[in-house]
């Protein structure tokens, strides 16, 4: 695993979930994985899929990365990550067990049938904080405009999180293929799959997409950036493609339609205090 420096100030950090509990993402994402793998091995199962995030990256110059992109974590929450996958592949080298990491990019929509989506009613990534401004007739914060990209604005991979379902069942089918059985082919024990459209989307450009889904355009004011806050990046890579069949389906204007769809149900579906 090619891991760069982790330079990052975990006193500074605040990152765009809006609170810093490293205590709690490492229980979580660490701990607790680790505890779960030897669940997995007491009981005899021999194939995991780890839900991991493409946070961990450190971009290229392009802002682009692929799965052999430096590993160079911001935040405590993607530091987690990266640890959970050093984790398991060393457990893998050694054990009865293979992993493979699928690595999400910006997750965005709900059930386009609307029976399920984002659970919290008050998320803090870009379009929540777009739809919390439409509803609360408000202009929407671009934090940070000083970035290498080409309008300033950070930019991110929005991937519908229904095309993150559907990879998952790819992942499924294809495990076999991608992991082979110890003596039916490579010895690989564990891998790393981007999740990604491949196309970099800025704040920018992201609130022009929102509000060409809106009746009522959201203004925009230039705000300074966060502590944790980076410029993000995009994958460039096409190996999910190649190893899982899978691409994405879904386009932005439908992710952030399903966004504002769940928004409006999602009160009566989970109730007022998730």
């Amino acid at each position: 695993m090619n891991v760069a420096a982790w330079p990052y100030d975990p006193r500074a950090w605040c990152g765009s979930c809006g609170s810093c509990d490293p205590i709690g993402y490492y229980r979580a994402n660490v701990a607790k994985s680790l505890e779960f793998a030897g669940h997995l091995l007491r009981n005899g199962c021999t194939r995991m899929i780890f839900s991991s995030s493409a946070s961990i990256y450190g971009p290229d110059a392009d802002l682009t990365v692929d799965e052999d992109s430096p590993v160079a974590p911001q935040s405590p929450y993607a530091r987690t990550k990266a640890v959970c996958e050093a984790m398991f592949t060393d457990i893998a080298a050694t054990q009865p067990l293979r992993v493979l990491s699928l690595r999400y990019f910006n997750p965005i929509g709900a059930d386009p049938k609307m029976r399920t989506g984002l659970q919290l009613r008050r998320p803090s990534h870009a379009l929540g904080k777009m739809i919390q401004a439409q509803e609360e007739g408000t202009a929407f914060q671009v934090t940070g405009t000083g970035y290498p990209t080409r309008d300033g604005s950070g930019v991110r991979d929005y991937v519908h999180v229904w095309d993150l379902a559907a990879a998952h069942v790819a992942a499924l089918g294809a495990f076999d293929s991608v992991l082979p059985v110890a003596g039916s082919g490579p010895a690989a024990t564990s891998t790393v799959i981007n999740l990604g459209t491949g196309t970099g989307t800025t704040v920018r450009e992201l609130l022009d997409a929102f509000n060409s889904v809106v009746q009522a355009p959201v203004p925009a004011v230039d705000a300074e950036a966060r502590p944790g806050d980076v410029a993000g990046a995009y994958t460039g890579s096409d190996r999910a493609k190649r190893l899982l069949g899978w691409q994405p389906r879904y386009s932005l204007a439908e992710g952030i339609r399903h966004s504002l769809e769940w928004a409006a149900v999602r009160e009566g579906m989970l109730g007022r205090s998730v």
